[in-house]
């Protein structure tokens, strides 16, 4: 296993009481209520082929999202920066299934 190296770029200090103490931010949970998400249809940089892109998901929880969404659709997709792309057009599909889990503000 590997070490994890730290990404605040100390990388060897001379005091000797000095220790390394990682600043990690506690994951927000925003409610699903409260998300103002945007789904739209992208063909871009894609080869042709048409992908659902769900965008604004802010806080914790967009890999779960994700995860729920490609499996009611049937589908493959990922996850990458807080934006879920799903294959094919499933927008109408995407947004009656956010709507009735409690995601209000989808346009």
């Amino acid at each position: 296993m590997k070490k994890k190296i730290p990404v605040s770029g100390i990388v060897y200090s001379t005091d000797k009481n000095f220790s390394f103490e990682e600043e990690t931010s506690p994951d927000i949970l925003i409610p699903a209520a409260e998300q103002r998400l945007k789904i739209k249809l992208e063909t871009k940089n894609r080869g042709g082929k048409a992908v659902t892109v769900v965008e604004g998901f802010a806080g914790a929880g967009a890999d779960e999202l994700g995860k729920q969404l490609k499996g009611f659709c049937g589908t493959g997709g990922s996850v990458k920066d807080g934006i879920i792309i799903i294959q094919g057009d499933n927008r109408d599909k995407i947004k009656q299934w956010l709507i009735k889990n409690g995601y209000k503000k989808t346009t």
